[in-house]
């Protein structure tokens, strides 16, 4: 159990992510924002050089409303690389792997309040040796816990509309998804929905989109849903009274009531979605909030965000790199800290 220090309580803790990325860039540009709280204390886990240089960098190309850097608070951790936008390899995958243990290494000693990540790229810590499919992964097992889940939680700057998803699957192939998702791990996942969702409203309601195309159409495509799906969620229903639980709904008109409720009016708006593997929860997610979504790793000891972007090698070092969703997963990690225990 994650115990609050409340003389760490304002140290959040921010790992580069690859450095060869955009994570570097969007992080002292996110940090440089004049609305994160004032007594919010950031903590960047990384090679002091990397940042200086692509400080330098951003300040060349006319970047010049950033924290001046005897500001900005670095726990250094040199690596011995060129550091290249854009050209990731070997070498950036193993800082970026180190500076993530490290990072979870200081969190579990108490050295701070939340953990946001960097993007890293899976790729290049598999060059380095390292066959985790994602950070996610890794955090569970320096943590010591067997699961850690995966929820996207986005505020809309229109409605105020919370729009979590939490991913029953997640970086597995699709061809695995069968032998992975059964009735005892979608409990499971209802339960860590429910669970954060509670943290916000008593009693709120959840969707089940479908696994098979119109949710199987009784059956008739597919029968995973007459067969065990269905019978799982009535079952559970009866377990939660005060919980409305919708679903299974056919996917691809589920995620309507998102759209509507993050442009429109949240009136009778779901709370949260339980989205069958990772493709089916982030595509929508990304298309209706993209520039805010944060995703949330639940069931660790610590609260740990990250912004819902990849590594963006294709436009690091150019500078205009958009910092809101790394502001949006810092801001989330310091209201979670505040307000959740773990």
């Amino acid at each position: 159990m994650y115990t609050k220090n409340l003389n760490l309580n304002n140290k959040v803790l921010i790992t580069l992510g690859d450095p060869a990325g955009i994570g570097i860039e969007v992080i002292l540009k996110a940090i440089s924002d004049k609305n994160l709280p004032r007594t919010l204390e950031p903590i960047l886990i990384g090679c002091r050089k990397s940042i200086e240089i692509t400080y330098a960098n951003l300040k060349e190309k006319g970047v010049n409303d950033l924290l001046n850097l005897n500001q900005v608070k670095i726990k250094d951790i040199p690596y011995n690389y060129q550091l290249i936008p854009g050209k990731p390899n070997s070498k950036t995958g193993e800082a970026s792997f180190k500076w993530l243990t490290i990072a979870v290494q200081e969190l579990l000693k108490g050295n701070g309040s939340a953990l946001v990540t960097g993007p890293i790229s899976k790729a290049t810590w598999h060059d380095a040796g390292y066959q985790y499919p994602g950070q996610t992964e890794r955090l569970a097992e320096l943590a010591g816990v067997k699961q850690a889940d995966m929820l996207f939680t986005a505020k809309s700057p229109h409605t105020g509309w919370s729009f979590n998803t939490l991913l029953a699957t997640t970086h597995i192939p699709l061809k695995e998804i069968p032998k992975i998702l059964t009735p005892s791990i979608v409990n499971a996942k209802l339960n860590a929905l429910l669970n954060f969702c509670t943290k916000y409203k008593s009693d709120p309601r959840l969707i089940v989109p479908g696994l098979n195309p119109h949710a199987g159409e009784e059956g008739k495509i597919g029968d995973e849903e007459i067969n065990w799906l269905i019978p799982m969620m009535n079952e559970w229903k009866k377990q939660h009274p005060n919980v409305t639980l919708d679903g299974p709904i056919s996917p691809d008109t589920c995620w309507i009531e998102a759209a509507n409720a993050w442009k429109i009016s949240k009136t009778n708006a779901p709370d949260g979605f339980l989205a069958l593997y990772h493709d089916q929860g982030l595509i929508p997610v990304k298309l209706i909030a993209f520039n805010e979504a944060v995703n949330t790793t639940l069931g660790l000891p610590f609260i740990r965000t990250s912004p819902d972007h990849g590594t963006g090698f294709d436009i690091a070092g150019k500078g205009f790199a958009n910092p809101q969703s790394m502001i949006a997963s810092i801001k989330t990690a310091w209201e979670l800290s505040k307000t959740m225990t773990v």
